[in-house]
This record gives structure tokens, sequence and C-alpha cells, in this order.
């Protein structure tokens, strides 16, 4: 692999401001990439989208990173990669990464009992991407999945502790503690925005699996093995491209972004 091409940026998208979550954690890890980040934030949630829509989504936002020089695609969001991740595998000519598999082996590697809770957006959660990649490499285990479609709105709105958050995780999450359960996956990449609330309703005893660190690791792992990591001294920062521009997205993404932001920039994207 050229150095050229390991100098190129990596590209990550999500359907809103979920997906920071993972830039920040690949920021933590590689430090020297350079990261284009894209969130259709006018087509906000895809998890309540039919897997038809989400599949012809995520192609499009494919197709804008690769029109800016990708050296790889992350899917930063767990509806696109349970929906459309071996299309994108398949038609595009740089790796492509999803969260599913990460927080699969990480939920594995957490549990103590075997009882393992999941949360999602309804199209996550209804796909059973989750519930079969964790069926096929331990049958035993006990899975709890829950559809948890409020919370997108709730990190959207920037309402990471409010009170009225807290008392939907609690209705949420009641039924599912009442199972046992020690190990929580965060299966929306949304999630991790909320973990002080999740710890604070779930527990100290139950692990919560965060898919933004899980897939981070991934993404270290797959670009040193292809020769795709980032020189050191490289061009780090972030890049981000939206499809609309809310009033709460820079408030939030900058309240967890450590890295520094290059610029926003409204587009349009490819049909």
């Amino acid at each position: 692999m050229s150095a050229q091409r390991a100098e190129a940026p990596l590209g990550v998208f999500d359907s809103g401001i979920g997906g920071l979550t993972v830039v920040q954690a690949i920021a933590e890890l590689l430090p020297d990439e350079r990261i284009v980040y894209l969130g259709d934030t006018a087509r906000v949630p895809y998890g309540n989208k039919s897997p038809e829509t989400v599949a012809r989504f995520a192609r499009q936002d494919a197709a804008f990173l690769l029109g800016r020089g990708v050296k790889a695609v992350v899917v930063a969001c767990n509806t696109a990669t349970a929906f459309a991740l071996p299309a994108l595998e398949a038609a595009l000519e740089v790796p492509v990464i999803g969260v599913l598999e990460p927080g699969v082996e990480a939920a594995l590697g957490r549990t103590r009992n075997g009882r393992i809770g999941l949360i999602g957006t309804a199209g996550t959660i209804g796909s059973e991407a989750y519930q079969r990649a964790i069926a096929a490499r331990r049958p035993g285990a006990h899975i709890v999945p829950r559809a948890t479609p409020l919370l997108v709105p709730l990190v959207e709105e920037g309402w990471l502790e409010h009170p009225v958050t807290r008392q939907v995780l609690a209705e949420y999450l009641g039924p599912m503690l009442r199972e046992d359960i020690d190990t929580l996956v965060l299966a929306c990449t949304h999630y991790p925005l909320l973990k002080p609330a999740l710890r604070e309703v779930a527990g100290e005893g139950v692990a919560l699996v965060d898919s933004a660190t899980t897939c981070a690791a991934h993404v270290a792992g797959r670009l040193g093995a292809l020769g795709l990591a980032a020189p050191p001294g490289g061009g780090c920062g972030i890049d981000i491209y939206l499809t609309d521009r809310p009033a709460q997205f820079e408030r939030v993404a900058r309240r967890f972004l450590t890295a520094p932001i290059k610029g926003i920039e409204v587009v349009a994207l490819p049909e």
C-alpha cells in the first residue's frame, strides 16, 4: 500500500450526531488520522426506515465520502451496518468497517452469566443481526433485546442528562434488568453519549458495551493490518459535513469532541 494512500483521510458516516462518538474514539486511538465525517442529519433517524431505504441512504453516504478521497469507510451506524454492510463491502473498492461485529465480540468477552441485553433502534433490533451474531458464537446465550426509539431524538436534542431522559431509560431498562442481564450492548452510536445516565439507571453490576470504542479498536487493527494507518505527524483533525445543520449539533459536538474540528459544512448528497 503506497504511503500516499495511507495519508488519505478516513471516512465515517452516520445518520446524525451519534457517529461522532466513533470519531472521538478513533481520534483517541489514532491521533494522526485525518477524518472526514458525514452526518445525514436531514434524514435522521435511520432506525425507523425500511431496509431498502437505509441501504439506499448508505450507498449515497459512502459515495459522498469516496468523492472526498477517503482510504476506508467506517459505517458508524448500527442500522446501516445491519442492512447495508455486505452490499457496501461488495460495491466499494476501499475497506468498509461496521460497528456490529466488534460490539458482539466485546459483549461475549464481558458477560459472566451469558445474559446479554441489547438496546438499539427499531431497525437494528428488528433486523436481528446482533441476535444472530451472538447466538452463532455462543448458542446458549440469553439475549434480551429492546427497541429504544426515543433515545436518538433525546440525544439529537442534547438532553443527555435530562430527568426525562433518565425516566425514559428506567422504563426501557427495567424489564431487562429484571431478567438479570450483566451486560448491555449499546447498539446505536448515539447511545454512548448517554453513558452517565445509563450507568446510573443500570447500576455498576452491568457492563456497558460501547459500540463506539469497540469499533474504533477494530478500525485501528484493520488499518494497521492493511498498511493504511496514517504516518506519525499526519494532518489530524475532523472535517464535518452535514445534510442539514440542526441548532443543537455544534453545541453537542463540541461538548465531547477533543480532536480539532476543521470545519462544518452543509452539503447535498449524490443520488
